[in-house]
């Protein structure tokens, strides 16, 4: 399936989507609180079965975090970008997709640990690699005083 007619499809099931121009994948950004049901119905879709999860981490936009999954298709050998909007970042949080695909868990866990977003139902969400009172250091306002160094 090229592009344009895998674009058509998944905007079918979500009108309400923004679709950035990207020329090598098709490229989604879905409201969050649409994100879980969207990814459950690509996945399922007949003509989509996007059956298998490449990726899932996360972009700290200063002003809002921005989820970034690849999921491809092993029928039908199309992938797309599925990105969701974070605002706020006292307590950013979205919903977990590690129902739909099992390599989510540890993509998620990890994203929690380096950026400190929430994934809403996730079976195990705790620090992968830190310690729990450390901070969250891919966040661009991230400072660690303790190993700062001095000129």
């Amino acid at each position: 399936m090229d592009i344009i007619s895998l674009k058509q499809k998944l905007q079918a099931l979500a009108p309400d989507a923004i679709f950035p121009e990207n020329k090598q994948l098709a490229e989604i950004i879905i409201p969050p609180e649409r994100y879980h049901a969207f990814c459950h119905d690509m996945k399922n879709h007949p003509d989509l079965q996007f059956d298998y999860l490449i990726s899932l981490t996360a972009v700290d936009w200063n002003d809002h975090f921005m989820v970034v999954s690849h999921v491809t298709s092993t029928v039908f050998k199309h992938t797309a970008v599925v990105k969701t909007r974070i605002d706020g970042r006292e307590n950013p949080a979205a919903d977990t997709i590690s129902d739909l695909w099992k390599t989510a868990e540890f993509h998620e866990r990890e994203v929690f640990d380096l950026f400190g977003i929430k994934f809403n139902n996730h079976p195990d969400l705790r620090r992968l690699f830190l310690e729990d009172d450390y901070g969250y250091p891919l966040r661009k306002d991230f400072k660690d005083e303790s190993r700062m160094i001095v000129k």
